[in-house]
């Protein structure tokens, strides 16, 4: 017999063993279905989706019944067994009928001069414009006219399989259900006239509508109010002969149908006065009502999908409006980013030629570690090789690589370890913020490597007094994978063009960790570096703006750091960086309300974090989502054309902030799959970390796997590159 407690143990690995989708995945995942399901109703309800816009010419009539060509508008084809019937509207009775509605402009015109004049008719409604105005449905129904299907999607029937047609009229009795709570018997074919005009494509369609209990209904007197010939047109041809009653075509929808509503206010009355009674049909015909009541599921049926109808169309709405904003915010960034960065790098190279000696007192530098075996000794040996005199203090977080043993084992005069538990990178640094015996701090990433000259140019801005920290320009060293050239793109354009408008408008968000620089005497004066957020670059930044500090950016400062080269890993880093830049503005949100610097960033600094590194990258992809829904459902050239309007000032930006950073240029063959990819990535990244903070869910720190292959300053994976640039304008 086997004992409970092996089987328990293997139940227990068994449990360890199955993954569980995260909550966070979970309702990204769903929330992308929805908005894919979403867009897709409101296509179908817009006939943009399985929409079929043939027109059948006249064929011959041989086949049809002489009793029908010869008969009235009301064609009752019910029977399975005996001959079709025709119906006319008695003598002194006109039925008026609106088709292709309901219209939102339109159709209450129409009902509230109806209703003016004591009149009644029966509008065949589309079920894609039922289901968008569902409460025009039930006014109609409300003030006692009928309604009749005028199929869902509006297609020449004649075309149109028995299961399309049996989907049309079904899908049409649905939004009725949905939208008034009933369902009807009248039905008129799209694109029919009169008796007179069935031909035999359309008559087996009759036949077949009306062994599903419909009666279909034509006219016999056509106002031609869609040509818009003018009122008393309009009028004289909507006019019986003879006092005979008549069937009279109108539309409520479908164009501009002012003239249909005048002539409505002049026709009602003066054919009343010449003793017309305007009925439904099924009154004028002395027959039971063509409405039913429906009830039970096929009503909640209804109902759901009118109101699926209408948050689609309200969602639509919405994603409209956030692309009209995420178009003005990318304009406006574009544009303060060209500018902006044109006048500091005219500053800059002012500076260049007016700065005096750079200060030569020797800096501390904090190499925070924790299992960077692979790529330390590169670290280290390009800061030995500094031009600037430095102390080297590498924080050893716990590493259980050797980490700590191999710098060690170095032996380098100016290169002190020191080793503490596992504590975190925020905890490294304010240990070796406590070792370092400088006053000038310099912070950077364990697998990152300096150029000669970015200590000096790290602490060159330091002669201001007024300055607190300094950013220096990150680069991506292995940029030669299709992702590494997409982050060095994003590198180049996102974060160091922005770290140019940022300083020229003082409120800098991030010094990066991978090259930073900060005055001691700042850091002591906001407590160090916290370790509230996981961005803790971000939050020290934050905490210096408010303190009164400037904080400004160092572009020949230039540090070569190892980005992530899988798409796991580099989802790790951005939901980490992002959850963590949320944390730090929801931390420093009492600046927007504080006075002097403080305040300053707050409705400067903070807002503009807010847009540019939070709101816009969320909107960012339904630039993306318009383009996909334009190319299958249209318009397809106008949409192809914005998107390469878009991506056209994303290159001319793009291309400005490589020549300011004397990059080559052909990287940039990947910006538009960069766009089209990478921003997706990014959105479902930002997006997690938007769930992940209103679900209360708490994220670690994770380390990234490194390789080491940034090797020294301009040597990436063996291949050389030129170092030496100048500031360009």
């Amino acid at each position: 017999m086997t004992s409970a407690a092996p089987r328990g143990r293997r139940n227990d690995r068994k449990r360890r063993g199955r993954r569980v989708l995260p909550l966070r995945h979970l309702l990204s995942s769903l929330l992308l279905v929805a908005l894919l399901a979403m867009l897709m109703l409101r296509g179908y309800v817009h006939s943009e989706i399985l929409a079929d816009h043939r027109v059948r010419p006249p064929a011959a009539t041989d086949r049809v019944p002489e009793s029908v060509l010869a008969g009235g508008p009301v064609i009752d084809a019910r029977s399975t067994t005996g001959p079709a019937g025709s119906l006319t509207v008695p003598d002194h009775r006109i039925v008026l009928t609106f088709d292709d509605g309901p219209d939102p402009k339109w159709t209450p015109k129409v009902l509230d001069a109806l209703r003016k004049h004591h009149a009644h008719a029966v509008f065949f409604v589309t079920g894609t414009m039922a289901s968008r105005y569902p409460e025009l449905v039930r006014r109609m129904v409300d003030e006692g006219h009928e309604v009749g299907l005028h199929t869902f999607d509006h297609p020449d029937l004649s075309y149109q399989s028995r299961s399309r047609i049996d989907w049309e009229l079904s899908q049409n009795q649905l939004v009725l259900a949905g939208a008034a709570g009933i369902r009807t018997s009248l039905f008129r074919p799209p694109y029919s006239s009169f008796a007179d005009a069935m031909d035999n494509e359309s008559w087996p369609v009759t036949r077949y509508v009306g062994s599903r209990g419909y009666l279909t209904v034509v006219n016999d007197t056509d106002s031609e109010d869609w040509k818009r010939p003018g009122v008393p047109a309009i009028i004289e041809r909507a006019t019986p002969e003879g006092g005979k009653g008549a069937i009279v075509l109108m539309h409520d929808s479908g164009g501009n149908r002012s003239q249909t509503v005048a002539a409505l206010d002049a026709f009602l009355p003066r054919m009343q006065q010449r003793g017309y009674e305007f009925t439904n049909l099924t009154t004028a015909l002395g027959a039971p009502s063509a409405h039913t009541p429906v009830t039970g599921r096929v009503l909640w049926q209804g109902r759901a999908f009118v109101w699926a109808v209408g948050l689609s169309e309200q969602l639509t709405d919405v994603l409209a409006a956030g692309l009209a904003v995420i178009g003005v915010l990318v304009l406006v960034r574009f544009a303060l980013m060209l500018l902006l960065s044109y006048l500091h790098a005219r500053r800059a190279r002012r500076k260049g030629r007016a700065d005096g000696p750079v200060p030569t007192r020797p800096v501390s530098v904090l190499v925070p570690a924790y299992n960077e075996r692979a790529c330390i000794t590169n670290t280290v040996r390009s800061l030995v090789a500094s031009d600037h005199p430095v102390e080297i203090v590498v924080i050893d977080d716990g590493s259980t690589d050797g980490t700590a043993d191999l710098v060690e084992a170095m032996r380098l005069p100016q290169v002190r370890v020191v080793r503490q538990r596992n504590a975190g990178k925020p905890a490294a640094l304010n240990n070796g913020i406590a070792h370092a015996r400088h006053d000038i701090v310099v912070m950077m990433d364990g697998d990152t490597v300096f150029e000669p000259g970015t200590v000096r140019e790290l602490v060159r801005p330091f002669a201001d007094p007024r300055v607190g920290a300094v950013a220096g320009n990150a680069k991506v060293g292995n940029r030669d994978s299709l992702i590494g050239a997409w982050q060095h793109i994003e590198y180049v354009m996102g974060f160091n063009l922005d770290r140019r408008m940022y300083d020229v408008l003082r409120c800098m968000p991030t010094i990066p960790g991978a090259v930073g620089a900060f005055r001691r005497k700042a850091l002591d004066r906001i407590g160090g570096m916290s370790e509230d957020t996981l961005a803790e670059d971000t939050d020290v930044t934050m905490a210096l703006h408010r303190d009164g500090w400037h904080v400004v950016y160092a572009e020949n400062a230039r540090a070569w750091t190892e980005a992530p080269e899988s798409v796991q890993q580099l989802w790790s880093q951005r939901y980490r960086w992002s959850y963590g830049t949320m944390q730090a503005i929801w931390k420093h949100r009492r600046a927007v309300v504080e006075r002097g610097p403080s305040g300053r960033f707050g409705r400067v600094g903070l807002p503009l974090v807010a847009l540019f590194m939070v709101v816009a990258p969320l909107l960012a992809p339904l630039i993306d989502v318009f383009l996909l829904y334009g190319l299958v459902f249209g318009p397809t050239q106008k949409t192809v054309l914005a998107w390469f309007g878009v991506l056209a000032v994303q290159g001319v930006c793009a291309a400005y902030a490589f020549r300011l950073d004397r990059e080559p240029m052909r990287h940039l063959i990947s910006l538009p799959l960069q766009q089209v990819l990478y921003r997706q990535l990014m959105y479902v990244v930002l997006l997690q970390s938007w769930i992940t903070a209103l679900t209360g869910g708490r994220l670690r720190w994770q380390k990234l796997r490194r390789t080491g292959v940034v090797e020294e300053p301009g040597v990436v994976a063996g291949r050389r590159r030129n170092t030496e640039r100048e500031p360009v304008a």
